[in-house]
């Protein structure tokens, strides 16, 4: 018996070596005739490492973007307005994914109003934003990049208002993590004030868009240093196409919080219990696609979770923003207890675990401001009043009402409120040593608002590995030709967190980036 499974052992290593020899000779052979396509990806046998090279192209393209959120419409512009032919491809059926549904927050040191100046509001530079954004991703980010980001924050914000019409209020809020009021907010609410003035700047200068259109595979002849990207294969409703790029691909497509396989694979204590605060687009199969091609990845594990969410659904509506801006005003987060469970300037991931550590049946928490905070938190009257009428916000004359209404104890959220005051007033935060500033409002007047939070699924730190021009790296660390990165797909940024406000600057600095280093390419006509 034991000779008999030794044979059957002996039989399986002998195919096993037949089927790997086979597989080498075929991709040699791929390599001799130039008709195989490199791929990473297959499982399994050797042999089914083969991929056949398009015979004919159905369109070709100087540079193709893939993705038409910020980075996407940023490196449109930026190649169509250095004369490329320049093509953005999106598979959902609208245009924006993430991007156009984002709370429009955007951190930069300064813009071409100067309302941190104006407002008296203090001190700032890029090198600030860099020290504040390499501590907050507890300096796993790549220094590089993180100054590609915070030098190009501020003209990307002026070319999309002076190009692109985009408008931002005329306050500049503290977000958590920022050492300085930095944070400017869109006059939608949304990040669609953005991705409007980016499509027109994009349009204008030539670019077309082209949407359920579903990338479905990179074109790449072999991972040789010098063997550049091709082009990129197409699904359009039954018809499948090849998309040729004489210049350049630009990855541009997002994250990938909503593939709950692949999110679970990288970090899984985020479970499927989570909600997402993502489209459901946001599914990440182009990090996939530039690994099956040689792309290197790193940081992957790196997820973030949004503490301000709605509770229920998860999504991160205008009212899940005012959390978010509200803590350098003075708002106050508060358990179902009526107590104060962590600094309201910490970031994201500090206070999005305070609450869910705060135990079972601990959700939601709520976030407490006055009407006085409004206005400077970058809201506006009209969305209080929307958000009242969605039973999103909660009104009350006083703290006691308010308590009454969200159902959590007077006594308790009295103290605790009265306690915030007083440290206000006295500059010092003895709880949670929170910085306390200034232009911090007391809650001593009315009316009051609640809203509900809690954490959602938000964003991925993680990608495939980038330089400072964009460029996709290779697992050996080289440069793959053609082939550029840009916004949420990419990783090395933010490092293991990324400070809220920082994802609008990091993916139009490094599209508009994208964009002109792809343009510069030489055409393989």
């Amino acid at each position: 018996m034991m000779t008999e499974n030794k044979d059957k052992r002996d039989n399986r290593t002998q195919v096993s070596r037949r089927t790997v020899l086979k597989g080498a000779v075929a991709l040699s052979a791929a390599a001799v005739t130039g008709g195989f396509a490199l791929n990473l990806a297959a499982p399994g046998l050797a042999e089914a490492m083969v991929k056949k090279l398009p015979a004919k192209w159905d369109e070709t393209w100087d540079v193709v973007i893939i993705g038409s959120g910020f980075a996407g419409l940023a490196a449109a512009a930026e190649a169509a307005g250095a004369g490329s032919k320049a093509v953005v491809l999106e598979k959902m059926p609208t245009y924006g994914g993430n991007s156009i549904i984002n709370g429009g927050v955007y951190a930069s040191w300064d813009s071409k109003f100067h309302y941190r100046q104006k407002l008296n509001l203090g001190d700032d530079s890029p090198k600030q934003h860099a020290t504040d954004t390499l501590k907050g991703g507890d300096y796993y980010n790549i220094p590089e990049l993180v100054d590609v980001m915070v030098n190009g924050a501020e003209p990307a914000l002026n070319w999309m208002i002076d190009e692109g019409g985009a408008q931002i209020r005329e306050t500049v809020t503290r977000a958590g993590g920022h050492t300085a009021y930095r944070t400017h907010s869109a006059v939608a609410g949304v990040g669609r004030e953005y991705t409007e003035a980016l499509r027109k700047i994009a349009e204008k200068r030539g670019a077309k868009m082209v949407l359920n259109s579903e990338v479905t595979w990179i074109w790449r002849k072999d991972a040789e240093p010098a063997s550049p990207v091709l082009g990129i294969e197409v699904k359009r409703g039954r018809r499948v196409l090849n998309i040729k790029a004489t210049k350049a691909v630009i990855l541009a497509s997002g994250g990938f919080s909503q593939d709950l396989k692949m999110r679970l694979a990288h970090n899984p204590r985020l479970v499927a219990s989570f909600n997402c605060t993502n489209q459901p687009g946001s599914t990440g199969e182009m990090i996939r696609f530039a690994q099956a091609v040689g792309a290197d990845t790193l940081q992957m594990n790196f997820i973030q979770l949004y503490p301000f969410a709605e509770p229920e659904t998860g999504i991160l509506d205008t009212p899940a923003v005012y959390p978010f801006n509200g803590p350098g005003y003075g708002i106050v987060y508060v358990s179902k207890e009526g107590k104060r469970f962590v600094n309201e300037l910490e970031r994201r991931d500090v206070c999005a675990f305070a609450q869910i550590n705060l135990g079972a049946g601990a959700k939601p928490t709520y976030s407490i401001f006055n009407e006085a905070m409004v206005l400077k938190m970058g809201g506006s009257n009209k969305e209080v009043e929307d958000g009242i009428a969605k039973g999103r916000f909660i009104k009350a004359a006083s703290i006691n009402e308010l308590a009454d209404k969200i159902k959590i104890p007077a006594a308790a959220l009295t103290e605790t409120v009265s306690k915030h005051n007083q440290y206000i007033e006295e500059g010092k935060d003895p709880d949670f040593s929170k910085p306390m500033t200034k232009v911090m409002i007391p809650l001593t007047e009315g009316p009051f608002y609640a809203v509900a939070q809690w954490p959602a699924i938000h964003h991925c730190m993680g990608g495939v590995r980038i330089d400072a021009q964009a460029q996709v790296i290779d697992v050996f660390g080289k440069i793959i030709p053609g082939l550029f990165a840009a916004g949420e797909v990419a990783g090395g940024v933010h490092g293991s967190n990324r400070l809220g406000s920082n994802a609008i600057p990091d993916a139009i600095a490094f599209g508009r980036v994208a964009g002109t280093n792809a343009a510069k390419a030489k055409s393989r006509t």
